[in-house]
């Protein structure tokens, strides 16, 4: 990029980030959490707009009856989109800002929320989808970093999870708005719940004037001054000397400089000898968490529960007790992660839901019979309305699947491929490649799952459960622990080649300085330059 072209970059990012700046704003880390993950409540609102419907006569009848490689398609457009929204985003996201990302993901999900609402055919349905999934690509990529860039050190376990806990949300106050508009006769039932849509990405359009700029990006255009500012006021309530506002801002700072020698770090870079075992550790652990077949169940959850007997309202209403386990059970991982660590987290959670699978497999396999006609070409078998145990026991072994998730994978492995990487070098690079990897199965997953359930019908959850065995043996003998550890530990257990096993009672070889020491060598430094006198100029000073 030319250095004229540098210039009209920074010069556009200054009016903009002026202009957001014009409206008063909020520095309680949780209210600005909440505001970002709203895009995470966009996610949710979309799988269950969808699932709640694509079961019903209205939605039959007006799209043509889909069959189940095309009502793959359309459940998949979301996906499809989020995908090039995720790998898109840095063109924004670096240059503009966080926020002009955020305002880019309201903007797509509005304009595709209001398609939606207005189809009049499949493909129309299919291009509202995309360009929705544009909009939680950019979410995704963005609402999850911005998180990590404004929170305390100790709190940022519990605001990088409040993105999956927004997910879920969303999941579940979606479904029962369509629930109560599934009692509308006609088209108007899915085109309002659609519509509502809307209304998040209003809400996250409007928050956009009422939250700082990531101090750290703030920190690269040179705006050490806002940069200083933001963090005392979040961190210390505008006190400048508070000692975690010294250490956030010397690891700015060290980040920088980090970056600054990684100019030249391309994305081939995360497949040289040094880093090629992180990034393939990252990517599976995205890869691994589409394959445990959470979302089969939260998109097509519908199909199954049509398997088990249930149809019309006990359908809808037995799929809501789901969504609502799957936020209350999210809530004590948003703890539980770093209470007793990622490993132990993320292996339990892979052997529970590998039970729940098989068993639900074996349910199904067991007691169901043909159904030819059922109405739908992706539900082929149903157990008899006579046998209400086993019916009892698969929608108890799907509610137990997913409370597995929802306490286990669906938290920790957002937070566990923040951290994995030990070198900020390269961790922007090896995040939009894990991401972009979940984003490529969703896709594959949510395309192809409604022809596995017309073909294979009950093995579908067989594969599901080999997938978790596989997961729990990888994390085991290949995702090392990272919790309480600071970067640069992390870095040394790769550059040491620790086994995993062993990583959690592992000691760094090389002292890392301790807080208390850092602080003092701050303070020392601070009070020789005037770095946090308000009265200085900071930009001129660094």
């Amino acid at each position: 990029m030319s250095s004229k072209l540098e210039r009209r970059f920074a010069s556009a990012a200054v009016a903009i980030n002026n202009f957001l700046d014009k409206t008063p704003k909020i520095y309680n880390v949780y209210v600005i959490a909440s505001i970002s993950t709203i895009t995470g409540m966009m996610f949710g609102f979309d799988i269950s707009s969808m699932s709640a419907f694509i079961g019903t006569p209205t939605y039959m009848k007006y799209f043509n009856s889909p069959a189940s490689d095309m009502q793959g398609f359309i459940t998949s457009a979301m996906a499809l989109g989020s995908l090039f929204g995720s790998i898109a985003s840095s063109f924004v996201s670096e240059p503009f800002g966080r926020r002009l990302s955020l305002i880019s993901c309201a903007f797509f999900w509005v304009v595709g929320a209001a398609i939606q609402s207005s189809s009049q055919n499949r493909a129309q349905l299919i291009i509202g989808r995309l360009i929705s999934g544009i909009g939680v690509g950019f979410g995704s990529s963005v609402a999850t970093i911005y998180g990590a860039e404004l929170s305390p050190r100790k709190i940022r376990g519990l605001i990088g999870g409040l993105f999956q806990f927004s997910v879920t949300l969303g999941i579940m106050i979606m479904f029962y708005i369509s629930y109560g508009l599934g009692k509308i006769d006609g088209v108007a039932s899915f085109r309002i719940a659609w519509g509502i849509q809307i209304i998040p990405g209003l809400l996250l359009l409007i928050g956009c004037f009422l939250i700082p700029e990531s101090p750290r990006w703030l920190a690269k255009q040179n705006q050490w001054e806002k940069a200083e500012f933001i963090v005392s006021k979040i961190q210390a309530k505008g006190n400048r000397e508070d000692p975690e506002v010294l250490i956030e801002i010397s690891e700015i700072k060290d980040q920088l400089l980090l970056e600054e020698s990684a100019r030249s770090v391309g994305y081939t870079t995360l497949f040289t000898k040094k880093y090629i075992v992180r990034t393939f550790t990252a990517v599976f652990a995205q890869i691994w968490q589409q394959l445990t077949g959470m979302n089969v169940m939260m998109y097509y959850i519908v199909y199954l529960f049509m398997m088990t007997g249930k149809t019309g309202n006990a359908n809808l209403v037995a799929s809501s007790i789901q969504y609502v386990l799957n936020v209350v059970c999210t809530i004590p991982a948003l703890f539980l992660v770093d209470k007793i660590g990622r490993r132990p987290l993320l292996i339990g959670g892979a052997l529970m839901m590998m039970v729940w699978q098989f068993a639900l497999a074996g349910i199904l396999g067991g007691t169901s019979r043909p159904w030819p006609d059922s109405g739908n070409p992706t539900v082929t078998i149903q157990i008899p309305e006579s046998n209400h145990s086993a019916s009892n026991g698969a929608i108890a072994c799907s509610y137990l699947f997913v409370c597995s998730f929802a306490m286990t994978w669906g938290v920790g492995i957002w937070i566990y491929c923040s951290e994995v990487w030990g070198d900020n070098r390269i961790s922007q690079r090896g995040n939009s490649i894990s991401t972009a990897a979940n984003w490529a199965l969703n896709f594959a997953i949510a395309m192809y799952s409604p022809s596995g359930f017309q073909n294979i019908s009950w093995r579908v959850y067989i594969i599901y459960g080999v997938f978790c065995l596989c997961m729990a043996i990888h994390v085991y003998f290949g995702f090392p622990e990272t919790r309480g550890k600071r970067l640069e530990e992390i870095g040394q257990m790769w550059d040491e080649k620790v086994p995993a096993w062993r990583s959690s009672s592992w000691q760094p070889t090389i002292p890392i300085a301790s807080d208390a020491d850092l602080v003092r060598k701050l303070s020392i430094e601070h009070k020789e330059d005037g770095l946090m006198d308000p009265d200085t100029n900071s930009e001129e000073k660094i």
